[in-house]
């Protein structure tokens, strides 16, 4: 009997992920945001009749999907905005979960018949974090300030491990029936600083790992992949929070990732990474589309009509809770202090209003509401559980698609995407690659000056470094939109592609001939692919 289920879980998955290639590729176009398109095609598979119901076990959720989501989030962050825009980010992560957490506990125990304060805080730890993924994917090709995107992921990155608190100690109180204030802000402080501590203390672990053993890409990359989950579980098993421990090793190791990976490693990795991040959040997606006849079903006691309006009711404090909350968070703390007044410029209405609405829900909530446990202390059934999990999808949903699609609508009307904090990522991109030839050149300058003079080779580097920076030298000028010079740099790229094609079909004529080798012809074919991306990454 074990053995057909383990199939038909495999087939299942299978299915699910080929499905969700589908319908990504469908929704891109479309033009759709993938998690939006996502949730709604789970919905539209859920509603096919003969399909059976997909009932997920949530610890899976939580130990499948969440450490390597959040680790990739964590490693993709950069340190230095995450620690720039730390006040807001802090008054999102922390201020906001609890705010939503307690406004809603107290409006649901008033609006549904026999809810206690207790439930009311374990609905609103799970619906206060917005999601990670969605927020970002929903705004990939999308001008907005840089300002606003560090904030949206580094409160991302941490309000998980904020709600989940809420909703740990909320689920104690509901199961033990009662609930004690300085007990829990203290073990709120255990349970949080403990996850940070065990997690920067693993990740310095896998630093050693990765830096001092003689590891090969391949052996590095498996690596990145156990640490989220050994971070994860051992907090988990020691009590403190998992989310923060895998949180902060990934930003330790991503900050010093320069000293530990080589250049084929980081290559490797992050395309490896890449594909398997996104296989893992379309399939959280689509989950939790097809999880929603499972919530209808148990909704006794309840109309659907009736679960739709609390849901809906809720849904839309919480979309209001977060607007309203974004505008003292981001004006208070300039009103009381010169020194923000003077580091940073003004938010103006519009970024409050587009971080206040970007608060898609996705993952962590769903996976927080399955993981409500079935039975309370005494064997009883757990009280609501499947409002709550009604409550939860309505929310998901709401949130998701309707904010997801007015958002890009929003950003358009409020004209943000003009409003320039730094220069021009082209220009940006050109000088930083004009300040690394310079720093090469002096350094050869200074230290091989007889080497250049004796080894034709060497010379031949450092001509072919000065005729670099004479060429992005070129390019930030013709940035300056000289149109002359901008059509010349356009022809060039053309003729670049054009001759790297040639070499790609010499390629595949001497695989032909059969006088090489195949490694050193990949190795070739390896060595013009970077040549492509690089100018494929360039402005055009």
């Amino acid at each position: 009997m074990h053995h057909t289920t383990l199939h038909e879980n495999i087939l299942l998955v299978l299915g699910l992920l080929f499905a969700m290639l589908l319908l990504v590729m469908l929704g891109q176009k479309l033009r759709i945001s993938y998690p939006i398109f996502l949730v709604l095609a789970g919905l539209g598979l859920s509603f096919i009749p003969g399909l059976p119901p997909v009932v997920i076990d949530p610890n899976l959720i939580f130990l499948i999907f969440l450490p390597p989501l959040l680790y990739q989030a964590a490693w993709d962050t950069s340190w230095k905005d995450f620690w720039r825009w730390k006040r807001p980010i802090g008054l999102l992560a922390f201020g906001l979960v609890f705010f939503t957490s307690t406004i809603v506990a107290y409006v649901a125990q008033a609006m549904i018949p026999g809810f206690t304060l207790a439930l009311g805080f374990l609905l609103g730890g799970i619906i206060s974090p917005p999601d990670a993924v969605a927020a970002t994917s929903v705004l990939k090709g999308i001008r907005v300030p840089r300002r606003i995107t560090s904030i949206l992921e580094g409160e991302s990155l941490i309000n998980d491990a904020s709600s989940l608190i809420v909703f740990r100690f909320a689920l104690a109180a509901v199961l033990s029936g009662t609930f004690v204030w300085q007990k829990a802000v203290s073990s709120f402080v255990v349970v949080s600083s403990g996850g940070i501590l065990l997690g920067l203390a693993l990740a310095y672990g896998f630093y050693l790992l990765h830096r001092y053993l003689p590891t090969t890409p391949s052996i590095n990359t498996v690596l990145t992949f156990i640490a989220p989950y050994v971070m994860y579980l051992l907090a988990e098993e020691l009590g403190v929070s998992g989310v923060l421990a895998v949180v902060s090793g990934g930003l330790l190791l991503s900050y010093h990732s320069h000293r530990v990976f080589d250049a084929d490693t980081r290559l490797q990795a992050n395309s490896v990474w890449e594909s398997v991040g996104f296989a893992l959040n379309g399939l959280v997606f689509i989950l939790i589309g097809l999880e929603l006849p499972v919530a209808v079903q148990g909704l006794d006691g309840y109309s659907l009509p009736q679960a739709i309006r609390y849901g809906l009711i809720v849904s839309g404090i919480v979309i209001l809770i977060r607007l309203v909350w974004m505008f003292p968070a981001a004006f208070v703390p300039r009103w009381l202090s010169a020194g923000i007044r003077h580091r940073e410029t003004s938010p103006g209405w519009q970024g409050p209003l587009i971080l206040g609405w970007a608060g898609m829900r996705g993952v962590v909530s769903l996976a927080s509401a399955l993981s409500v446990p079935l039975l309370a202390a005494g064997g009883q059934e757990f009280p609501q559980r499947n409002l709550i999990l009604f409550i939860t999808f309505v929310v998901i949903l709401v949130t998701l698609v309707f904010q997801g699609l007015t958002l890009p609508l929003l950003i358009r009307f409020t004209g943000v995407a003009h409003i320039e904090e730094r220069m021009p990522t082209d220009e940006q991109e050109a000088g930083i690659r004009l300040r690394l030839r310079r720093v090469a050149l002096a350094h050869m300058a200074q230290h091989y000056v007889a080497d250049m003079e004796q080894n034709e080779m060497i010379r031949a580097l450092q001509q072919r470094m000065q005729a670099e920076a004479q060429r992005t030298g070129n390019l930030l000028e013709a940035l300056d939109y000289d149109e002359t010079k901008r059509l010349a740099l356009q022809r060039y790229h053309q003729v670049l592609l054009d001759v790297l094609r040639v070499q790609r079909e010499e390629l595949f004529v001497l695989r032909h001939e059969d006088v090489f080798e195949e490694e050193m012809l990949r190795h070739q074919e390896a060595q013009l692919d970077l040549d492509e991306a690089k100018i494929s990454h360039m402005p055009h």
